[in-house]
């Protein structure tokens, strides 16, 4: 029997696909990929918090045979160049036991979708350099670095 998967797009007032996303993160911080250990639960708190006031925030659930088993936190943002909007994907993560059935790639193809049917010009993402395996997903998507090659700079604040 082969797995029913699904990608749905998220509502942030879902009291379910909240849950979902914040179980998703858990297991994104957890990966050594993050680095980040468990989320403390006053941290997801705040996340919630935060993203409910956001109003550019778009997220996508993966599920497999009705399970969730996946996140995509996204961005709606602006190019200047394009004048046009343009999805950023923020957060990428698949559940461990998930991994390498299809899942990414059905999460990545619905964020496309979406992308393609609002109109959007781009979707950006960005992927640490030591990460193989998420780029080799990305660049079966149809993803590309950017020419020139950028740089993901940070200043903590």
């Amino acid at each position: 029997m082969s797995d029913s998967i699904d990608v749905i797009v998220g509502d942030i007032h879902n009291e379910e696909h909240k849950q979902a996303m914040l179980s998703q993160l858990d297991f994104y911080m957890q990966d050594p990929m993050a680095g980040q250990g468990k989320m403390p639960q006053k941290l997801a708190i705040e996340i919630i918090d935060g993203l409910t006031n956001q109003p550019n925030y778009l997220f996508f659930l993966a599920k497999c045979n009705g399970e969730y088993v996946g996140v995509a936190n996204c961005f709606i943002n602006f190019s200047t160049f394009k004048a046009r909007q343009l999805v950023n994907i923020h957060d990428f993560s698949i559940s461990p036991l998930y991994r390498e059935k299809g899942i990414g790639d059905a999460l990545m193809k619905k964020i496309i979708a979406y992308s393609k049917e609002k109109g959007y010009c781009k979707i950006t993402l960005e992927v640490r350099n030591d990460n193989i395996k998420a780029q080799n997903l990305y660049k079966k998507a149809g993803f590309a670095e950017c020419v020139p090659p950028m740089h993901f700079w940070e200043l903590i604040v």
